[in-house]
C-alpha cells in the first residue's frame, strides 16, 4: 500500500516524540508499505516565531511572516528525516516547494492549486520515505506561502490524491471522531466510520478534530482519510462515501460551537433587494453569515437575524451601521452569549422525526430555542450558551449514542 500519514504539533511536540513518530513510521515501512510523512511545527513553535515577528513589528507584511512561519515544518521535517535515516531508513525531507505544492497567492491562507508529484514518485521508487514539510507550497512566482490554520492536514489530503495513495491516516492527541466531545459527556463513544458529508457538518459546526478544508478535498479526491491517536496502536475512525458504510445510524454526533454571535436588525425598510445589499456587504467585507431569519413584513419594515463567527462580528457591526445610518435600519442589538449545538447523521435522509426529538430534549429541559436551520443531515438550534454542555448531553442521551 501506499500510505500518506500526517503527524500535527503534539505528536511532534519534542525530540522524544519525533523518534516516536519515527518509530511508528519505520514499523508501517516495515511492513511493505511505501510511506509519505507530512509533519507540522513542534506544538508552541509557529506562537514562538509570531512571538519573535511582533518583538520587531505588529503589521508585518504576511509575505514576510509566510517565510518566517514555513520554518516551523522544515525543522520537524529534517529532524524526523535524520532520525530515520539513522535508525536505516532511507528517507528525504522536502519543502511544500520540492514536493510541487503550488497555491495562489493569499499569503497566510493560501488555496493549492495543484500538485506535480514528479519529484515524490520519483523518491517513492528509490524506496525512500518522504517526510514533506506541511501547512505550505509557493505561488506561481516562487514565493513561499501558507495554508491557514490546519494547513497540514490540508497539505497531506492534497499530496495522498496526487500520488494516489490508498489511504491517509492523521496522526492527532485524540484516538478518532466521538459521537461528541468526550469532555462534555463522558459517555460519549468513538464512531469506527463516518461519511464525508457528515464529517464535514462536524467539522464546520465546531468539532475540531478534523479542518474543514481537508474534508473537503478529501472528497473532491475520494481519499480514505483514518485519523487516529499517535501515542497508542488504537484503531481510529474511517472517513470515506457513504455508500462505503454498511450499516448508517441515524445519528453519528452532536456537535457544539460557542463561536457564535447574534445580530438582530429591528425596523429593516422592506423593500426588493434590500436583504442582498445587507448580505452582498458582509461577503465583500470577509463576515461568514449562517444562519438567517426574516420575519413576515409589518408596516413596510420587518427584523431580520442573522450568526456569525464571533470574530467576524466587529467587521458586521461596521456593515451594519452604515445601513443604520442611511435608514435602512431603523435599529440593531448583538448577542455573544449563545451557541449553536447541532444533531448530524445521514439517516436522517430516511427516517422522520429526528428534528421533533431534538427539539422534545430541549423543551424536557426548559431550553428555549432561539433559532432553527435543518438541511438534509443535520438539524442545527441556537440556544443560550448557559445551556450548552447540558443541551450537548441531552441530545447524546435523546438519540442513545452511548449504545
Amino acid at each position: 500500500m501506499l500510505i500518506v500519514q500526517k503527524f500535527g504539533g503534539t505528536s511532534v511536540g519534542d525530540l522524544d516524540r519525533i523518534q516516536n513518530v519515527a518509530n511508528r513510521v519505520s514499523a508501517t515501512r516495515k511492513a511493505g508499505n511505501d510511506v509519505v510523512v507530512v509533519v507540522s511545527a513542534m506544538s508552541g513553535e509557529t506562537n514562538k516565531l509570531v512571538g519573535y515577528a511582533e518583538h520587531f513589528s505588529k503589521n508585518a507584511s504576511r509575505a514576510e511572516m509566510d517565510m518566517l512561519l514555513s520554518s516551523g515544518e522544515r525543522v520537524t521535517a529534517s529532524l524526523l528525516s535524520i532520525a530515520l535515516n539513522e535508525m536505516g531508513f532511507p528517507a528525504i525531507a522536502m519543502t511544500g516547494r520540492k514536493a510541487g505544492i503550488v497555491t495562489d497567492s493569499v499569503h497566510t491562507k493560501a488555496r493549492i492549486e495543484g500538485i506535480n508529484p514528479e519529484v515524490m514518485n520519483n523518491a517513492i521508487k528509490e524506496g525512500k520515505i518522504i517526510v514533506v514539510a506541511g501547512f505550505q507550497g509557493v505561488n506561481e512566482k516562487g514565493d513561499v506561502t501558507t495554508l491557514g490554520r490546519g494547513g497540514s492536514d490540508l497539505s497531506a489530503v492534497a499530496i495522498a490524491g496526487a500520488i494516489e495513495a490508498d489511504l491517509c491516516e492523521i496522526y492527532t492527541d485524540v484516538s478518532g471522531i466521538f459521537t461528541t466531545d468526550p469532555r462534555i459527556e463522558p459517555k460519549a463513544k468513538k464512531l469506527d466510520y463516518i461519511s464525508y458529508d457528515e464529517m464535514l457538518e462536524l467539522s464546520s459546526l465546531g468539532a475540531k478534530v478534523l479542518q474543514n478544508r481537508s474534508v473537503e478535498l478529501a472528497k473532491k479526491l475520494n481519499v480514505n482519510l483514518v485519523t487516529r491517536t499517535s501515542f497508542s496502536d488504537e484503531e481510529g475512525t474511517l472517513i470515506t462515501k457513504e455508500e462505503n458504510i454498511m450499516e448508517k445510524p441515524l445519528v453519528s454526533g452532536i456537535a457544539l460551537d460557542k463561536n457564535q454571535a447574534r445580530i438582530s436588525l429591528m425596523g429593516v425598510y422592506d423593500r426588493p433587494g434590500i436583504a442582498s445589499e445587507i448580505f452582498t456587504k458582509l461577503s465583500d467585507n470577509d463576515v461568514n453569515v449562517d444562519m438567517i431569519i426574516q420575519n413576515k413584513s409589518h408596516d413596510g419594515t420587518t427584523n431580520i437575524d442573522f450568526t456569525v463567527p464571533v470574530g467576524d462580528l466587529n467587521d458586521a457591526k461596521s456593515v451594519v451601521d452604515t445601513f443604520v445610518s442611511s435608514g435602512d435600519i431603523k435599529a440593531d442589538s448583538y448577542n455573544e452569549n449563545i451557541c449553536k449545538v447541532s444533531v448530524v447523521g445521514v439517516g436522517m435522509k430516511s427516517h422522520t422525526g429526528v428534528a421533533a426529538k431534538a427539539f422534545s430534549a430541549m423543551a424536557s429541559e426548559n431550553i428555549n430555542i432561539n433559532m432553527i436551520s435543518t438541511s438534509e443531515i443535520k438539524v442545527s438550534m441556537v440556544i443560550d450558551i448557559k445551556y450548552a454542555e447540558l443541551a450537548v448531553r441531552s441530545l447524546h442521551n435523546a438519540y442513545e449514542l452511548d449504545k
